[in-house]
């Protein structure tokens, strides 16, 4: 065994890195961290701020990515959806793995420091622990309301964006995280149900799996009631316009939909076209507030 570890490991490729740091994901998380820049400002945001700060979130949450991936690696091989990530499969070691989280943290930890701010800083510091330690490590195994706790490391990246051009933690910035947090629960707990068996093969406490569907797709739906709510509150603000407020309108009504036949079972794979959508909702929200932004900047609006 110890023979075809070695053989597997030595054949590990860049890609298998890249693997590690889950680039899906951070790019999801770096559009709304540029976002966030954006919205921080009414002029152009310097372009060594949106590269540097942009690369020093970056890295740090491929950091942690890195860390969930040796703290799963045993459940990830019983999971179709995980069972080829490179340390399942023995083609990286967890300890070069680690060492690999260290090195990515490390650099994006000095890149914040020394071109950006602390505030950015040590808040990203802080996101990074709370989702490789405090979620990975212990929430995720601990609790079905793991994701709602854990959630806020995840929808740190437009306040990082928002305090890498101001400095200061504002309300607005909040807001931002406000939004990504209420919006966390019924993405994830979409995917839950429709990966409920393996979370249950590999004893992890998602919601589907503690309390069952019926009870996971009410909350699915009340969360977007609740996330309907959140995303009028930039427009309440006056952060943001009409375009805004048309936009999260019509997302948050048709994210309300899908709920509601997730909960009525009236459509075939409800629950996985839920959690695509919950992806685009999430981008074309953010991608409305910024064209707002700046259309109310130009005096289009």
């Amino acid at each position: 065994m110890a023979t075809v570890t070695r053989t597997l490991t030595a054949r590990a490729g860049w890609r298998d890195y890249l693997e590690l740091t889950k680039p899906k994901v951070v790019a999801l998380m770096i559009i709304t961290s540029a976002i966030g820049m954006l919205l921080a400002s009414d002029s152009a945001v310097p372009w060594q701020t949106l590269l540097l700060g942009n690369l020093g979130i970056a890295l740090c949450a491929g950091s942690a990515a890195a860390v969930n991936h040796v703290v799963d690696r045993r459940i990830d091989l019983h999971m179709a959806r995980t069972q080829r990530r490179p340390l399942a499969q023995g083609r990286v070691n967890p300890l070069n793995a680690l060492l690999f989280a260290l090195a990515l943290g490390v650099i994006g930890m000095g890149i914040l420091l020394q071109w950006i701010n602390t505030t950015t800083a040590w808040l990203t510091l802080g996101s990074l622990l709370g989702y490789a330690v405090i979620y990975t490590s212990f929430l995720k195994r601990a609790t079905p309301q793991n994701i709602v706790i854990g959630g806020l490391a995840g929808a740190a990246p437009p306040l990082l964006g928002w305090t890498a051009v101001t400095g200061q933690i504002e309300a607005e910035g909040l807001l931002l995280v406000l939004i990504i947090f209420a919006w966390t629960p019924p993405h994830f707990w979409a995917l839950a149900i429709h990966r409920k068996a393996e979370y249950a093969k590999v004893d992890i406490p998602m919601l589907p799996v503690t309390h069952g569907e019926r009870y996971t797709k009410l909350h699915i739906l009340l969360y977007t009631f609740i996330l309907l709510a959140v995303s009028m509150l930039p427009f309440v603000i006056h952060m943001s316009g009409v375009l805004y407020l048309v936009v999260a309108l019509a997302l948050g009504l048709r994210f309300i939909d899908w709920a509601w036949a997730l909960w009525r079972d009236s459509r075939p794979h409800a629950a996985i076209k839920t959690f695509k959508f919950s992806l685009w909702y999430l981008l074309w929200l953010f991608v409305a507030l910024l064209v707002d932004h700046y259309a109310g900047v130009a005096g289009w609006l």
